[in-house]
């Protein structure tokens, strides 16, 4: 490890805005690398204290008003900054990313190894999913007529740039089958983890489900909305998203549906402490979401895909419902209530995220590379 530290290294990641599971990530790398500089498109994190004394490299992207705030338009841009970015001094450069950081370019000495949250999913695996859903207004016409075109020749060379990594990591099993199919590369699964100890445990819980993340379609926010709205019981949904879509669902929840706005972890990790159960709805490649609630002692109803099967253990940690519909979702959450669980034993499997074992298990594949 003494001799790791002694690398020059560089930590790229896509951007830094918000703060999800892959900036949970980050945040561990730079635990285990306290000397590592930071490249990435664009950076707003600056009163995160984990950035303290940090060097970090922004692109020309931050520079460009709109540009800079919207990952949407900056889509065709990232590749280009990517690719600008002078990384000749570092003897190891790590990409953290699911969009295009993986495109830097490195010295043939330079190990570059890249933790794969996911094949870019925009040109990918839900690249369909994406052209529906985006919103541009007046301008909405002419972006889907345009993208399809543009997404062609931008898929190519993700594909070209998935050869500059001498080494892939995935963050689950199912990134490993999306990084082999799209990819056609090998590699080790290390699956992403959470401060577990940190995070309050309760056996005692009140009478309310609970939700949150991000307020975009693919989360499924209005199949919550739309099953507790049929089934009455009462569910607090938390989010930090004020977007439309959050808007219109608001709008149409019953009154046993409770919204909160808040990026208040402490708030959050409490509302999972107490809740009889967290509900995760969506197809995942992952999400540290669900962990945290199983390390708040919170069984889980998850949607029997993808990361749900990696994490979620039937009839022990949680249950699964088969399809992502009103009907599906609400038999299950009538299962659940007929079934007891232990809080401890929940605590207990999600030990098995915790960081300790992502900070050995990342060690010991750089290592293993190096010498």
């Amino acid at each position: 490890m003494q001799n790791l530290q002694e690398k020059k290294i560089a930590i790229v990641c896509d951007w830094i805005k918000d703060w999800w599971g892959a900036e949970i990530v980050l945040e561990q790398m730079l635990e285990i690398f306290p000397n590592a500089d930071i490249f990435t498109s664009i950076f707003f994190g600056k009163n995160n204290p984990i950035f303290k004394n940090r060097i970090i490299k922004t692109s020309f992207i931050q520079n460009i008003p709109i540009l800079n705030k919207s990952h949407k338009l900056a889509l065709f841009f990232r590749p280009l900054a990517f690719e600008s970015f002078d990384l000749s001094s570092y003897d190891i450069v790590i990409s953290s990313t699911s969009a295009e950081s993986k495109w830097v370019i490195t010295k043939p000495e330079t190990l570059q190894i890249c933790y794969c949250h996911t094949p870019t999913r925009y040109f990918w695996s839900h690249y369909h999913e994406y052209i529906n859903m985006m919103e541009f207004g007046f301008l909405n016409p002419i972006w889907k007529w345009l993208m399809p075109k543009i997404v062609h020749r931008l898929r190519i060379w993700d594909f070209v740039a998935s050869k500059r990594p001498d080494y892939f990591i995935a963050n689950s099993i199912n990134t490993y089958n999306r990084i082999k199919k799209y990819y056609n590369r090998e590699s080790e699964v290390i699956y992403p983890c959470l401060d577990i100890e940190n995070i309050p445990f309760s056996q005692e819980k009140e009478d309310y489900y609970f939700y949150n993340g991000r307020c975009i379609p693919y989360k499924k926010f209005d199949l919550i909305v739309d099953a507790f709205n049929e089934n009455g019981k009462k569910i607090k949904i938390a989010t930090n998203t004020e977007n439309k879509f959050y808007r219109e669902l608001k709008e149409k929840s019953n009154s046993n549906i409770e919204w909160i706005l808040t990026n208040d972890l402490d708030l959050i990790n409490k509302l999972h402490s107490k809740a009889k159960a967290f509900l995760f709805p969506p197809e995942e490649d992952f999400w540290l979401v669900p962990i945290a609630a199983m390390a708040s002692g919170t069984p889980v109803i998850a949607y029997g895909r993808w990361w749900a099967l990696e994490t979620v253990v039937s009839w022990k940690t949680g249950i699964f419902f088969e399809e992502q519909t009103i009907n599906s979702l609400n038999k299950s959450i009538n299962d659940f209530e007929k079934m007891e669980f232990d809080s401890k034993s929940i605590r207990e499997h999600a030990m098995k995220f915790d960081k300790k074992n992502f900070k050995k298990d990342l060690i010991d594949f750089i290592n293993s590379k190096i010498w």
